[in-house]
């Protein structure tokens, strides 16, 4: 079965999103794991790490995941274009790689989502529970962990648009001819 011209553009576009995504997702987790800050306060040292907040943690790990996860799937694609033809095993991967890239995904964007909400409580501290304003204090920590954030939401951005590929790349195997019974 040879690919039309549209599909062999689809895939070079899907080949360049996951690469985007997974530079994205590494980029993530550098910024966010690799990030100190040390400062002294009233003759000790003390020390702003990703370690402080539990959702930046989770995120370091989620992201580490999903530039894996990318990266097995880029090398799944390049071993698959050497068995060229259509059998049902290429139909059952096509439904794990939907639910999985879509698992991905939403879970990718969920992190971010979280280590954004509880990073905004270092920006802004909470009166109610006596947590002061890091930011003030550790101004380079919380500008890196920003940016982390922000290419972890590009990355999830591509990776919901990879989503939509996995889409396409599985229901193109399906025909209204075949299961409506039209000839």
């Amino acid at each position: 079965m040879r690919a039309s011209r549209m599909e062999l553009g689809l895939s070079e576009i899907s080949v360049f999103l996951r690469l985007s995504a997974i530079l994205f997702l590494v980029l993530t987790a550098c910024l966010v794991g690799l990030d100190a800050q040390s400062k002294r306060i009233f003759y000790t040292e003390r020390r702003a790490t990703f370690k402080d907040l539990d959702a930046l943690i989770v995120l370091v790990y989620v992201v580490s995941a999903a530039a894996c996860y990318n990266l097995l799937h880029l090398c799944k694609r390049s071993i698959s274009t050497w068995f060229e033809g259509y059998s049902k095993w290429d139909l059952c991967l096509s439904w794990v790689c939907l639910l999985v890239d879509q698992v991905a995904a939403y879970i990718t964007f969920g992190a971010n989502s979280a280590a954004l909400q509880s990073s905004l409580f270092a920006v802004t501290g909470e009166e109610d529970f006596q947590w002061m304003k890091l930011c003030n204090r550790y101004t380079r920590f919380c500008i890196q962990i920003g940016a982390g954030l922000l290419s972890g939401f590009v990355a999830s951005l591509l990776m919901a648009i990879l989503s939509s590929f996995s889409a396409f790349y599985l229901f193109r195997h399906y025909s209204a001819k075949r299961f409506l019974f039209l000839k």
